[in-house]
């Protein structure tokens, strides 16, 4: 799988910069696409390529997509790490769809369109639901944060690539919107909870990601923090 090409989106937050430094050490990637808002500093790194989209609106993001895989000569893999993070409270429930729904759906839609990628691995959340209540608050957690999820992975399955691969984490180690207090009290407990509520660090959730990547899978599918755990022994040295 060497002299892949891939594309990110989300790559300034927290899991995304993981995701960006575990895809400039892996070798199988040769070309690396970021589309920000705003520069990224990564300008010493050869590999990455930033192409910046000022006017991140679903339509200019899914232009910026397929213009910047049309320079591409080989198959890439499309990443999504984007997400509101903290301060879904504060928005209202269109406010939150308009970036975790609308900006992902144009960017699976720009993936398709392009012709060069098959594979899409896309950042949900641990108790995503589409048919969760749309009342209330929207707080991590809560239903209606939960129906934005289920509403986002719905939509990069309908209008992405042929295979999807979900990744839902629950509480994440090294976000900076995990208060450092509620990291460490959660790795404590980590032994205690069900498995797939387990709380996972940023950089075990961009190995996963990469792993699925390098795997080159044939169907769409869902990771909670086991699935997540066993994709990062494949790649384990």
């Amino acid at each position: 799988m060497s002299n892949k090409t891939t594309i990110i989106l989300g790559a300034s937050g927290s899991v995304g910069q993981a995701l960006l430094d575990e895809l400039i050490r892996c070798s199988a990637f040769s070309h690396i696409i970021a589309l920000t808002r705003q520069p990224l500093d990564v300008l010493a790194e050869a590999k990455v390529k930033q192409r910046l989209v000022p006017d991140m609106t679903p339509t200019h993001l899914e232009q910026a997509v397929i213009e910047a895989l049309t320079e591409c000569k080989n198959d890439a893999v499309g990443f999504s790490v984007l997400g509101v993070g903290a301060g879904t409270a504060k928005l209202s429930l269109e406010q939150h769809r308009a970036v975790d729904v609308e900006l992902n759906a144009a960017f699976a839609q720009g993936l398709k369109a392009s012709g060069k990628v098959q594979h899409f691995a896309f950042m949900s959340a641990i108790g995503a639901n589409i048919k969760a209540r749309t009342s209330g608050s929207g707080a991590p957690g809560l239903p209606r944060y939960a129906r934005v999820k289920g509403e986002a992975e719905a939509a990069v399955l309908e209008q992405g690539p042929a295979v999807v691969s979900i990744f839902r984490p629950a509480m994440i180690i090294g976000s900076r919107h995990t208060p450092q207090l509620l990291s460490s009290a959660l790795s404590l407990f980590t032994p205690l909870m069900p498995a797939k509520y387990r709380s996972i660090r940023t950089t075990e959730i961009a190995q996963a990601m990469v792993a699925a990547a390098l795997q080159a899978p044939k169907k769409s599918a869902i990771y909670s923090y086991p699935e997540m755990m066993e994709l990062i022994e494949t790649i384990s040295p």
